[in-house]
């Protein structure tokens, strides 16, 4: 039978009550096909893209599994565990779970770097009955004894393939020798590479396996383009199209969270209003930099890799890479954060002669050239040493060569408002 409501899934009433409030009544394909076996307790691994709805799949069930009976979590020891690789995804989730659980008694606690750990250890110290988090700040309790795994009955592994990127792998496997025998678990992951594979066959016992078709990976609605453009000459680049007031809400990326910095740096001294959000931000930092950026005190977000599926900002009107990405599916991820809610968007990409293969990946994902925008590439004036035309071959603008400020000048990735 083919499930159209939440209804005949045969979830709980307060469940049901919370999915009318968020006027959710028909489950997605990974929903309709995940929640009815992790209701009847089978192990789940589920290959899913970000934004199919796979919180909902593993939130509702566990919900309902933790609602039953009057059971209490003892102090430091939850009852369920979930690990997400980015603090933005944790917070999400756990926004969701409290949704989701509006209904019910059930109490959910965040563990992640970047914010309050007395605040954490606290929350811990009542007994929560769901705990999400990030491995570091989980491994760093567990170490502490301020966080006992022994009770967990419920464990989910989300975005593995995202884990793996991040090298959370040993985080992961001294999480899970601590986890009972005695416990369901669901790992979810975008993509099934043999590093993931390994880990679901050493973490999950018969597991139903559920994947749901994949979606054409860049949107129609992006209009995509590449300026070929040496490393020194990218600077002023982005400042000539930032001089465009079309350019309204822009997310810049860049590969390293020193270069988020210094992009940011430079975008200030140009009197743009700007913030930075990368993984050496704390918690509140990175909290305030989405604010500023989402209700248009900012007007550009410099941000790495690790954020980039962290961030769901309505009305991005360009998401330039400055850096190319290594791994293509970085680039759809990226670009994604535009053309949201049905809106076109812009996507541009700067690209030096040493990332001309990256390039090459991204159009082999996607399946199709980025249109050129200036430049040529690295082919057009040869590979062999002699200097390709365009971009390549002109000398940097002065603006790019300028000497850089003090770093101790004003914090890193701050934000100043346009004189």
């Amino acid at each position: 039978m083919t499930v159209q409501t939440f209804a005949e899934i045969g979830l709980a009433e307060p469940l049901l009550h919370a999915l009318a409030a968020q006027t959710f009544t028909i489950p997605t394909p990974i929903q309709a096909s995940a929640v009815p076996g992790l209701l009847d307790g089978r192990d789940l691994l589920g290959i899913a893209q970000t934004g199919s709805g796979k919180t909902a799949a593993f939130a509702l069930p566990l919900l309902q599994h933790l609602m039953g009976g009057n059971v209490r979590s003892a102090p430091f020891a939850p009852r369920a565990l979930i690990l997400a690789p980015t603090r933005e995804l944790a917070l999400q989730i756990e926004d969701t779970l409290r949704k989701l659980g509006s209904q019910t008694r059930l109490r959910t606690t965040i563990v992640i770097g970047g914010a309050s750990r007395h605040r954490q250890v606290e929350a811990m110290r009542r007994g929560p009955d769901i705990v999400v988090g990030t491995p570091g700040r989980i491994c760093d309790l567990m170490a502490t004894r301020e966080l006992h795994l022994g009770a967990v009955r419920q464990f989910v592994l989300d975005e593995a393939d995202r884990m793996l990127d991040l090298g959370f792998i040993k985080d992961i496997r001294k999480i899970v020798a601590a986890l009972p025998q005695d416990r369901q678990s669901a790992l979810f992951s975008a993509t099934m590479p043999t590093e993931v594979a390994s880990l679901a066959n050493g973490l999950l016992r018969n597991p139903m396996r559920v994947e749901i078709e994949r979606k054409e990976e860049t949107a129609p609605k992006i209009e995509q383009s590449v300026h070929f453009v040496t490393q020194s000459a990218k600077r002023a680049l982005l400042a000539d199209l930032l001089a465009d007031p079309a350019f309204s809400r822009v997310i810049v990326f860049t590969r390293t969270k020193r270069g988020a910095n210094r992009v940011a740096e430079d975008l200030e001294d140009a009197g743009h209003r700007v913030n930075a959000l990368h993984g050496n931000k704390s918690q509140s930092q990175r909290e305030k930099a989405l604010d500023q950026f989402r209700s248009g005190r900012a007007r550009v977000l410099v941000a790495t890799d690790i954020a980039a599926r962290g961030i769901d900002v309505t009305g991005v009107s360009h998401v330039i890479n400055y850096d190319l990405p290594v791994e293509p599916e970085s680039y759809v991820h990226r670009i994604g954060r535009t053309a949201r809610a049905g809106a076109a968007g812009v996507a541009i990409s700067f690209c030096d002669h040493a990332e001309y293969p990256a390039l090459r990946a991204i159009e082999k994902q996607t399946g199709a050239p980025l249109a050129v925008a200036s430049g040529e590439p690295p082919a057009a004036g040869g590979r062999n040493g002699s200097k390709p035309s365009g971009h390549y071959g002109d000398r940097p603008p002065a603006q790019a060569t300028r000497r850089r400020r003090p770093r101790n000048r004003r914090p890193n990735g701050g934000m100043r408002s346009a004189a």
